[in-house]
């Protein structure tokens, strides 16, 4: 965890991650969220898009991705910026009921300056990796808090349902090192119907 201070709008614990794709993960409580919001209650607040873009730019600098802010504007695909939340009930867009039990933790996800209806893949695996550090953000919201503590796997709560996903991390010489992520992706039905296939 570090401090990512973004002037105008505050400083804020923030676990910097580069796997999948990077991310900022942010805990929701520090921006005013619950984990457990919706695209509209995000998508249609041009203030809070506004700061979400504001400190993704700040951390995109921290991260080394770009030299300054203003090259943000023209990195729009990375870093994507989530925030993270301790597991709680809510419903999903689809009107289904998630039950706190069912998930470790809660994230929501930002692309392309706009709140993601689910999650991307890419930022699945940085959730998985995440977790299986001890001390980052998503690993202490799916543990309860315990700072040494290794996840193997979470199931985490999203805008339209969930997701399990995991990861194995080594700490090498100082340094973690992802191994090995792992993730599920839902399917369903496209089409269903009849071809007539003439008998002769």
């Amino acid at each position: 965890v570090d401090v990512l201070e973004v002037p105008g709008i505050g400083s804020f614990n923030a676990t910097m991650i580069n796997a999948g794709i990077p991310t900022i993960f942010i805990n929701a409580e520090d921006l005013g969220y619950t984990g457990t919001e919706l695209q509209d209650d995000i998508n249609s607040d041009n203030a809070a898009l506004a700061k979400f873009e504001t400190i993704r730019a700040y951390g995109a600098v921290r991260m080394g991705l770009i030299s300054h802010i203003d090259e943000a504007v023209a990195r729009q695909h990375t870093p994507k910026i989530a925030f993270v939340a301790k597991p709680k009930a809510y419903v999903s867009s689809s009107g289904k009921t998630v039950n706190a039990d069912e998930i470790d933790l809660l994230v929501r996800a930002l692309s392309m300056g706009k709140l993601h209806h689910a999650m991307m893949g890419t930022a699945a695996v940085a959730i998985g990796t995440a977790a299986a550090i001890p001390g980052t953000l998503v690993n202490l919201a799916a543990s309860g808090g315990d700072t040494h503590k290794t996840i193997d796997a979470v199931r985490f709560g999203h805008p339209s349902g969930t997701l399990r996903v995991g990861a194995e991390a080594n700490l090498v010489n100082g340094e973690w090192t992802v191994v090995k992520a792992i993730m599920s992706r839902s399917a369903r039905v496209l089409m269903e119907g009849f071809v007539r296939v003439p008998a002769a």
